[in-house]
């Protein structure tokens, strides 16, 4: 007879999922001078248990489906097998099985400092005490009771409780013989309300396709073949490199024929060849993240560790970046630590509590985008946040991160009034702990990742985002340019009649374009919402549109700073982007947009070929102004240098109006060649230009020589010495 007492209390607990403790009474435990095994198998007919001399029937004490063996220890693992409504069953008991997490990773993911928390946390399938199978670990601290639930425990949250360890918040369960491919969540209790709910694995690294939510276990498969692109990466003179970045949204850039999303495979073939064609350098990913809506255009991630499944699986976008890899172009992401969605099924309220998000909306809420915002004083949410920098680097060979809305990080009133924010503990509006995490982030990177970059979009005058965090930076690599651009698209947008009154508009970059390791941005956020496309902002009719539009081109390349331009821009797109469809490649079939995605080509090669136009980016020794005065005509002129004294003369016509017999210094004597035009016929311009010739020897505009020059209409010209004498 099996002896119960003092166990009733533990059966009905396990019963009802409220057990504090599950391996502490299910599994095999020694009561008195015997040891008794305990299986809790909702619904269960009848079960048995794996012994040395066979399989032996266990005893049903409780109607729920609890079982009881007793008599000598048996050897660890030990199997079941029973008998429900849906058939047969055998597997190894999960609750005889040692803890996965070791005291060392559990102090470290407290500290905040388990930057590999991406190995721990979440779903993995290994090999635990001598058996296959998947371990799962989530942090709910406040929650009472946590379970595994899937299709193969019926959703039920009885079956599989897991096992807290200890007061660090973290739950873990180990469960044998589990298969890639499961789909699961966690089911969890409130430790004070008694609420039960069901939450999907913030460390999943993959989920169903939308509209469902759940996670999915994945392995890692995928065979890198991009070791020399990572060796050269380590060592690669990024400052000193040209850099043209090719901003992409996957969902949007080409469809198939029924407008169905493609395969990450397929992308990758597609958009490797045209972006060597085009001669990009890098793509940037607006974000790749899982993330519910579509509409989002994945800024309102909820799979922070999962590439979307939009597109495939996760090896399928390691077979991405491969890809790139081979072809010798960098990959970057858009990267949002700023803010997370309220879908109750996501990290909002995810135990029961304000975990990863501030309690108080004036902390905790952007309003703007009905988001909740991290906790980034918070060790395991930091934590969470820098695992996951770390893991699209490690896992997908990341060359670098775009960090979305720096400037909602960096200010406690960001799009905030007065009252609806807390000041930080001096009474400042800095976001102390968002502004230690941003440095942490960055070191943390560059230590594990050498040459890997980071981009931040900061849209404030913040001091230093791109410098050292040793001189007191951000320690980002580049910072957007968003003055640059704002600027620049303020002044083309202008009928050229007025633009002699705002010259300012183009000069003034100068005045700050070394303050910072500066991209030029022309990205998707300037062609949506109203804003219109680049091509539909240009003032003119047709041939002045289109005039305008290589002449932003051209302005871009020759102003110092890295390139981006978004999707479509490259070829003169002419309505607004929409996320929901393909952009219109048949354009191509134009003349005018023909000739402005030759003109991109053209210029990218210009960029990379010639050091004067990309060596120097960051430093004002490689930019000289001939002459930035003569508003009355709204033409621009300077000089790019590389660090051997070659340079390349640019010069900007910004008005309809050719102008004949224009003189420009030049600081060397020699012959000067016109090697881009704007208005070149192979554009589809008018074919205005410059022959050869022989410098000058007439000083002009402070230089020692100069040149007599036809500008054309609404266009840029570079020149570049060829001879002396």
């Amino acid at each position: 007879m099996i002896d119960l007492s003092g166990a009733s209390a533990d059966c009905l607990a396990i019963c009802a999922a409220r057990h504090p403790d599950p391996f502490a009474w299910l599994g095999q435990h020694v009561v008195g001078q015997q040891s008794v095994r305990r299986a809790f198998l909702p619904d269960a007919f009848r079960v048995e248990i794996q012994t040395p001399k066979g399989w032996i029937a266990m005893e049903p004490i409780h109607s729920d489906g609890v079982f009881v063996h007793q008599g000598e220890a048996l050897p660890l693992p030990y199997r079941l097998r029973w008998e429900d409504r849906h058939g047969f069953h055998e597997h190894y008991d999960p609750y005889v099985f040692g803890p996965v997490l070791g005291d060392l990773e559990i102090y470290l993911f407290g500290e905040g400092r388990l930057y590999e928390a991406y190995h721990h946390l979440g779903a993995h399938r290994h090999r635990h005490e001598g058996v296959d199978g998947v371990s799962f670990v989530v942090w709910a601290p406040n929650a009472e009771r946590v379970s595994v639930v899937g299709d193969f425990n019926d959703w039920d949250g009885r079956i599989h409780p897991m096992r807290a360890r200890g007061l660090s918040g973290l739950w873990e369960l180990f469960v044998p013989e589990l298969a890639v491919g499961e789909i699961y969540k966690f089911e969890m209790r409130h430790r004070d309300s008694g609420v039960v709910f069901v939450k999907t694995d913030p460390y999943a690294n993959a989920f169903e396709l939308r509209p469902s939510t759940a996670a999915r276990v994945v392995e890692d498969n995928h065979v890198w073949t991009d070791q020399s692109w990572m060796a050269a990466r380590a060592g690669h003179d990024w400052q000193h490199a040209p850099m043209n970045i090719y901003e992409v949204h996957l969902g949007s850039w080409q469809r198939d024929a029924a407008g169905h999303f493609l395969s990450y495979e397929t992308l990758a073939e597609r958009l490797v060849t045209y972006c060597k064609e085009m001669g990009y350098t890098h793509i940037e990913l607006m974000p790749v993240m899982e993330h519910p809506l579509d509409e989002s255009w994945g800024y309102q991630v909820s799979g922070y560790f999962a590439p979307t499944s939009r597109f495939g699986t996760p090896d399928g976008f390691r077979a991405f970046v491969d890809h790139f890899h081979q072809a010798g172009i960098g990959v970057l992401l858009d990267w949002v630590p700023g803010h997370f969605p309220k879908d109750d099924w996501g990290l909002a309220r995810f135990d029961g509590t304000a975990l990863y998000e501030h309690a108080d909306p004036r902390e905790g809420e952007h309003s703007d985008w009905g988001t909740y915002i991290f906790n980034y004083g918070r060790n395991e949410v930091r934590g969470f946040l820098l695992a996951n920098a770390c893991y699209w680097a490690d896992s997908f060979h990341i060359d670098g991160l775009r960090v979305d809305a720096v400037a909602s990080l960096l200010y406690r009133d960001y799009s905030r009034p007065e009252g609806e924010w807390i000041p930080n503990q001096y009474g400042g509006r800095e976001n102390l702990e968002a502004i230690d995490f941003l440095r942490e982030m960055n070191v943390a990177l560059n230590e594990r990742h050498p040459g890997i970059l980071t981009i931040a979009e900061e849209s404030t005058s913040w001091p230093m985002v791109s410098r050292p965090t040793y001189v007191g930076g951000l320690g980002f690599s580049m910072k957007w340019n968003m003055g640059w651009m704002n600027d620049t698209l303020a002044y083309l947008e202008q009928d050229p009649i007025y633009r002699r009154f705002h010259q300012n508009d183009l000069t003034f970059s100068q005045l700050y374009a070394y303050t910072e390791n500066f991209v030029l941005p022309l990205s998707h956020d300037e062609v949506v919402h109203g804003k219109r496309s680049l091509l539909d902002k240009m003032p003119g009719d047709v041939w002045q549109r289109f005039a305008n539009l290589r002449l932003l081109f051209s302005y871009q390349f020759a102003h110092p700073g890295k390139k981006l331009n978004f999707m479509g821009n490259e070829f003169g797109q002419g309505r607004e982007w929409d996320c929901g469809q393909a952009l219109d490649w048949d354009l191509l079939n134009s003349d005018w947009h023909q000739g402005i995605r030759r003109l991109n080509r053209d210029l990218a090669y210009l960029y990379r070929d010639i050091p004067a136009l990309h060596v120097q980016d960051f430093q004002g020794e490689g930019f000289s102004w001939v002459d930035c005065h003569d508003a009355d005509q709204s033409v621009l002129s300077f000089l790019r240098w590389d660090r051997d004294g070659g340079f390349v003369l640019a010069a900007f016509n910004f008005t309809p109006v050719p102008r004949y017999n224009y003189r420009l210094g030049v600081p060397t004597a020699g012959r000067y060649h016109e090697i881009f035009n704007s208005d070149a016929g192979a554009y589809h311009g008018g074919n205005i230009g410059n022959l050869p010739q022989q410098a000058q020897a007439r000083a002009w505009m402070g230089l020692p020589h100069s040149l007599e020059l036809v500008l054309p209409p609404l266009g840029a010209i570079y020149l570049q010495l060829t001879g002396t004498g």
